[in-house]
């Protein structure tokens, strides 16, 4: 990403050069905020499967909710003296990362995908706040707002990820495809039926000489008249 020319004034109590580093943190954060938004809808459009309702009904709210978090910090990013970029060119030109990588899926698929891309927003946002605490109070205190809510979205993917036991379905899926595919309904089911054991074939019985000399006899007394 391009840092951020100095601008010129800030908001009071901070350096114009301090005001350019936290427009720099925010610049990125908008364009994962953005992306999140658009991410979100387009899952909401391609989720299909059992739970299409549930998932395309939840994913509304969190969309919302992440479009005024990217307003927020647009905003900031204002008041700071700043010039915040919300086109797609700029989005996609400063961006540290791809597209949302699955198309049209189950839905339970989809949220499988969906927590890593949370998981890597909610990490950066974080990395993002640290930096911020050690120049300017007021947007660290923004994107700990942000992580309170990402977070509790977060929350509510991996409700439908977990087992009784508290595992995660995608754990240890390191892609959103592989994350994707570890949630399938698909997988789950063939992980929780068991292979079907092949019968051996009974063991011949070893037959001794005083055995082989009495089944004679008893053949003989079944032929005689």
């Amino acid at each position: 990403m391009s840092p951020a020319r100095t601008p010129r004034y800030t908001v009071p109590g901070l350096g114009v050069d301090e005001g350019r580093q936290v427009i720099d943190l925010l610049t990125l954060r908008l364009h994962a905020l953005n992306d999140l938004a658009l991410t979100l809808k387009h899952i909401h459009w391609n989720v299909v499967g059992p739970h299409f309702v549930a998932v395309h009904e939840m994913l509304d709210p969190q969309t919302a909710a992440v479009r005024e978090m990217a307003d927020a910090a647009a905003e900031r990013i204002s008041a700071l003296g700043g010039e915040p970029q919300g086109t797609p060119g700029v989005l996609v030109k400063e961006r540290t990362w791809d597209d949302y990588s699955v198309g049209r899926a189950d839905a339970i698929a989809h949220l499988g995908a969906l927590d890593l891309v949370y998981t890597g927003i909610i990490e950066d946002h974080r990395e993002a706040v640290e930096k911020a605490g050690e120049i300017d109070p007021v947007t660290e205190d923004l994107l700990i707002e942000h992580l309170r809510g990402l977070e509790q979205f977060q929350w509510f993917v991996r409700a439908h990820l977990e087992s009784s036991s508290g595992t995660l379905s995608n754990a240890g899926a390191d892609t959103e495809e592989a994350a994707a595919e570890a949630a399938s309904p698909k997988r789950a089911a063939a992980k929780r039926t068991p292979a079907k054991k092949t019968a051996l074939p009974t063991p011949a019985k070893k037959t001794t000489a005083a055995a082989k000399k009495t089944a004679k006899k008893t053949a003989s007394k079944r032929t005689m008249r």
